[in-house]
C-alpha cells in the first residue's frame, strides 16, 4: 500500500498565518508544512485540503484517480475546492465499513474528540490507521489481536493516544508511527525528531511516499535516560514527556511528603496534575528494589532527594560521623543503585540536579553534598544509553 503525504502539518499549516512565534519563523523552506491529507495507492484521499491537486503533482502524483474522499473531522473557515473530477468528500458513521472499487477496506474508528479516524486495509492485507487531529482512539478492543503495519496520528497533540493503542495492542514494536497534525506547539526540525524518537515515531517532509508494511526501522527508544539541569529548568517535565506515549508508568517520588510545609505541597500538586491519569504513584527511596523486579517504566524524580535521604540514614552530614564510617556507608549505598541501574530489564527515566555550577556552598555538609551528587550523577550516568542536560527549557543532548 503506497501512501503519499500531501501535507503533514495542523489544519491551519505550519507557519501559521499571521503568527510571529519562534517555531513559525523556523518554520521555513522544507519544514514549511500544509495540512495534513493522505493520498492512499491513488484511489483514497483522506482529508481535502487547500491545494491538494498541487501538493499531489509536486509529489510526483496526481488525483484523477481518486475514487473515495474522507474527512476526518470539521474543517473551519472557507469552504474548500473541490479539485475537477474528484467525487463528494463525507464522513463515514462511526463503525460503518466501506470496501471500495480499488479494493481497500476502510472502516470508522469513533474518537473521543470529534472527528473520525480510519482503519485502512489493502488487497494485500496491510493495515494503515489514521486519526484526526486531537484525536485518540475510543473504539477498538482491550485486546488489538494484531498490530497495524502503520499509525499516521497526532503524536505531538495527544501521545496518550500513541499510549492507549500500544496498551491495546494496536501498536506493536514494529508499527511505523508517523507523527502528523504538526502545529507550532511542537518544536521543529532536530529537536522534533529527538522529541519522536523517543516516543518511537518519526516526521516526515511533505510529500513524502512511504509504503505500508515496507519495513522501516523503528527509532530506538532508549532504556535508561538521565535529565540533569538547574532548578527551574524544565527537566521534570522533560522526563515527564519520554515516557507520555507509554501505556504504564510507575512515577517514584523521592522527596515523600512533608506535613506542615505549604510550598511543598503546591510543588508536588504541580507535578501531579501533568502527570497522565494512568500513572501509578509511589513514594519511596527504595529504589533498588524497583530497578532489580520486571515492571512498567519508572520515572524517578529525583537522585537530589534519594541523595538527601542516604545521607541523613548514614549520619553523613556530622564531620565526626563522616570520618568514622559515614563516607564508606553512603559510598556502598550509591554503589548499590548504581549496579541496580546497570543490571535492569525495566525502561528508566531519572530525573538529578546540577548543583556544582554555581556558588560554592558556605558549610562542610553542603559542600559534602555538592561533590557526593556530582560524583552520583557521573556513575548513573554512565550506565544510561542517553543523557540530556536541560537549560532554559531546552534538551541539549549529552549522549544518545
Amino acid at each position: 500500500m503506497e501512501l503519499t503525504l500531501l501535507g503533514t502539518g495542523a489544519p491551519l499549516g505550519l507557519p501559521r498565518p499571521d503568527c510571529s512565534c519562534a517555531v513559525c519563523a523556523l518554520s521555513r523552506g522544507p519544514r514549511v508544512r500544509a495540512a495534513t491529507a493522505l493520498l492512499v495507492d491513488g484511489a483514497l484521499l483522506l482529508d481535502l485540503t487547500p491545494g491538494a491537486a498541487l501538493a499531489a503533482a509536486r509529489s510526483g502524483h496526481s488525483l484523477v484517480g481518486v475514487r473515495q474522499v474522507l474527512l476526518t473531522h470539521p474543517h473551519d473557515g472557507p469552504a474548500v475546492e473541490v479539485p475537477a473530477g474528484l467525487p463528494t468528500a463525507g464522513r463515514v458513521p462511526d463503525g460503518r465499513e466501506l470496501t471500495l472499487i480499488s479494493g481497500h477496506r476502510v472502516r470508522a474508528v469513533p474518537m473521543d474528540s470529534p472527528g473520525t479516524g480510519y482503519e485502512v486495509t489493502s488487497a494485500d492485507g496491510e493495515t494503515l490507521l489514521y486519526l484526526p487531529p486531537g484525536g485518540s482512539p475510543a473504539g477498538l478492543p482491550d485486546d488489538h489481536r494484531v498490530p497495524y503495519d502503520m499509525v499516521v496520528a497526532d503524536v505531538t497533540g495527544r501521545p496518550d493516544a500513541l499510549a492507549r493503542l500500544r496498551a491495546t495492542g494496536a501498536v506493536g514494536s514494529a508499527t511505523d508511527v508517523v507523527a502528523v497534525h504538526l502545529d507550532h506547539d511542537a518544536p521543529t526540525g532536530a529537536e522534533l525528531d529527538r522529541r519522536l524518537a523517543a516516543a518511537g515515531a518519526r516526521a516526515v517532509p511533505d510529500g513524502t511516499t512511504l509504503y505500508v508494511g515496507e519495513y522501516h526501522e523503528v527509532p530506538d527508544v532508549p532504556r535508561r535516560t538521565l535529565v540533569t539541569g538547574g532548578a527551574r529548568s524544565g527537566k521534570s517535565v522533560e522526563a515527564e514527556r519520554r515516557l507520555e506515549t507509554f501505556p504504564e508508568v510507575l512515577y517514584v517520588a523521592t522527596g515523600g511528603s512533608r506535613e506542615g510545609d505549604p510550598e511543598w505541597a503546591e510543588r508536588v500538586g504541580l507535578h501531579r496534575e501533568r502527570r497522565p491519569g494512568s500513572w501509578r504513584t509511589a513514594e519511596t527511596c527504595d529504589l533498588v528494589p524497583l530497578l532489580e523486579e520486571d515492571g512498567p517504566a519508572l520515572l524517578v524524580d529525583c537522585l537530589s532527594l534519594w541523595l538527601t535521604d542516604a545521607m541523613d540514614r548514614v549520619g553523613a552530614w556530622d564531620d565526626g560521623t563522616w570520618a568514622a564510617g559515614g563516607q564508606s556507608a553512603l559510598r556502598e549505598r550509591t554503589a548499590e543503585l548504581v549496579a541496580a541501574v546497570r543490571a535492569t530489564r525495566r525502561t528508566v527515566v531519572a530525573v538529578t540536579n546540577e548543583v556544582g555550577s554555581g556558588v560554592v556552598p558556605a558549610t562542610a555538609a553542603g559542600r559534602r553534598f555538592r561533590d557526593e551528587l556530582g560524583r552520583l550523577n557521573a556513575a548513573f550516568a554512565d550506565e544510561c544509553e542517553e543523557v540530556l542536560l536541560v537549560v532554559a527549557g531546552q534538551a541539549v543532548v549529552l549522549r544518545g
